[in-house]
This record gives structure tokens, C-alpha cells and sequence, in this order.
């Protein structure tokens, strides 16, 4: 293992800002996995250090298939993570929305682009996203439909379920977008929810992206076959969404994985003065939370769940 500095940027405040990577093997650019780059992706990061960790133990073995190079970056945004905050601390900029970025430009442009440089040319690679909304998934890997998706590749996660989602225009500055165009086969996983690491989702997670290098040829040996699943294909925009009516305190009766019947109350939004339900939510239809909103305040038209049909 070497463990290198991607990039380095020196601040006027705070110790210098440096992004962190860890190198195992070399020869063919095969796989690189990018960790967190919103400073809440707590998980993200978590789930990284554990694959360095375990290929570490992995290399110590002389398990690691000769000829090929994987990359590790647990952290893309240490300073956000440091003060909590989930954008880039100075001007609230997403990192996930500068690809490929520009060496020139603002901080968060600089930043995208050193971190593109350093993981482009590899025929694999793995981000460990998070939502928009803050919530709970069933763990599974997301694919941006660019005419370049590799589909049956990600059947080798052995995760659930395979999520496409056709790109928006601000879609094209992401950072899985961008690795498709520049030909690496991109997978976003996501792996449940941001802030917890004791879950079996976490661990879950952690296999399935050994089982990935694995059934690649990357490692060699076994891994555990537990959560391991025939992979499901589906389509984001099948998903059957629940908003809130009205804001409030959202109480929910119904958890992500749990499956419900069409009518069965799933939460309810309570008046936070009187106590009094303002909302009772229902599902549409039968089928499988597959997101669900963890957050305690719902506003108006929140979306609290996505349900696979």
C-alpha cells in the first residue's frame, strides 16, 4: 500500500487542505473508489477506510492480483466534515457539481479537477454517493443513463437493486457522468444513509464492493456470500413518490425495506403546537419503501418516500 497526497492546497486559516489517497498494486488503471465529498457522508468515508483496511490485510496475503491498481480515496472534503457542514464550507458549493472541473477556476472547480485527474483512465469506478434529500435507501447502485452504462457489470455488486435514472442538464457536471464520457465504468453506490456506521446496511455495503473486486479479478480467494442478491433492475422514474401535504413533525409508522399495501398508513405529520395529526400518509400502491425520509421536520411538499412498485 502507498499512501499519497492527491491534491494539497494551503488556507489562510486552518492547517493546509489535503486530499488523501491509497494505492494498492500497480500495472492496469483497473479500479478506483472515491469516498465522501460532502462533509455529512460520514458513512462514505467509513466505508472506505474499511476497504483500505481489508485491502491491506488482503495485500499482506499476496491476495491482491498482480498487474492491476486500485485507488482509494476515503475523503474529497475533510474542511466540511471538520465543521459538519455539508458543502464546501466557504461559499456552500457542491464538490459533486464541478465535474470535470477546471484548474483554473473557483475552490471547489480546482478541487474537482485535481481529483479527476488523479482517477480518470481507470477501467472501474466506484463514488459513494448520497441523496439530495437527507433519508434512508435500500442499499444499491445507481447508474446515469449516458449511453455508456455498463448494466450488467454492476450486476457483480450483488446489491439489491440496480437504480437507472436518465440525466437532467445540471446532471452532465457529475461526477459519475463524467468518469461514463471519459470511458470508466461508473457505479454510484449508495449504501443506505449518511450518518450511521453500525447498521447492517454499512456492512452489507462493504461486501459488496469486495464481491465486486472479487468477481473482477481484482482479489483473489473468497468473500463472504452473505447479502448477496440476484441484482433487480429498475428505473427511477417508476418509483412512486410520497410528499407532505402540509409541514410538521413527521412521525413515521414505516422504515426503508419494509413493504407496505396500497392504503396502509406509512407516517403521520403531526401539528408541532397542538399535537393534533395535520396529515395522515398512505401509500398509493403495494411495493417496497425504497427511500424514506429521516429528518423529523417535513415541510410542504417534501418528498418523504420513493416506493418500488
Amino acid at each position: 500500500m502507498k499512501k499519497e497526497i492527491i491534491f494539497s492546497m494551503e488556507s489562510p486559516f486552518r492547517d493546509t487542505f489535503r486530499i488523501h489517497g491509497f494505492r494498492f498494486g500497480s500495472g492496469k488503471k483497473s479500479l478506483a473508489l472515491v469516498g465522501s465529498m460532502r462533509g455529512d457522508e460520514i458513512q462514505q468515508q467509513y466505508i472506505c477506510s474499511q476497504i483500505v483496511k481489508q485491502l491491506a490485510l488482503l495485500e499482506s496475503k499476496g491476495r491482491l492480483t498482480e498487474g492491476h491498481e486500485i485507488l482509494i480515496i476515503p475523503s474529497v472534503n475533510p474542511f466540511s466534515m471538520n465543521i459538519e457542514k455539508r458543502f464546501w464550507a466557504m461559499d456552500n458549493t457542491d464538490i459533486n457539481r464541478m465535474f470535470p472541473g477546471y484548474d483554473k477556476g473557483e475552490t471547489t472547480q480546482r478541487i474537482a479537477a485535481a481529483l479527476f485527474g488523479a482517477i480518470q483512465g481507470y477501467e472501474y469506478g466506484i463514488q459513494m454517493a448520497s441523496f439530495y434529500m437527507p433519508g434512508d435507501f435500500i442499499p444499491h447502485v445507481r447508474i446515469i443513463e449516458t449511453g455508456y452504462e455498463d448494466v450488467e457489470t454492476a450486476a457483480l455488486f450483488g446489491m439489491p437493486y440496480i437504480c437507472l435514472r436518465k440525466p437532467l442538464p445540471f446532471d452532465t457536471t457529475l461526477l459519475n457522468y463524467n468518469w461514463q464520457i471519459w470511458e470508466t465504468k461508473a457505479y454510484s453506490v449508495y449504501g443506505g444513509q449518511n450518518n450511521q456506521v453500525e447498521s447492517t446496511a454499512t456492512a452489507s455495503t462493504i461486501t459488496s464492493i469486495l464481491r465486486f473486486m472479487q468477481r473482477t479479478g481484482l482479489i483473489s480467494g473468497p468473500v463472504s456470500t452473505n447479502f448477496n442478491y440476484n441484482s433487480q433492475i429498475i428505473n427511477e422514474s417508476e418509483l412512486a413518490s410520497v410528499k407532505a401535504p402540509v409541514a410538521g413533525i413527521l412521525y413515521k409508522t414505516k422504515n426503508a425495506g419494509d413493504e407496505v399495501k396500497e392504503g396502509e398508513t406509512i407516517a403521520r405529520i403531526i401539528n408541532p403546537y397542538e399535537g393534533t395529526v395535520a396529515a395522515e400518509l398512505t401509500t398509493p400502491t403495494d411495493g417496497i419503501l425504497f427511500f424514506a425520509y429521516n429528518k423529523p421536520l417535513a415541510l410542504q411538499n417534501t418528498l418523504l418516500f420513493r416506493i418500488k412498485v
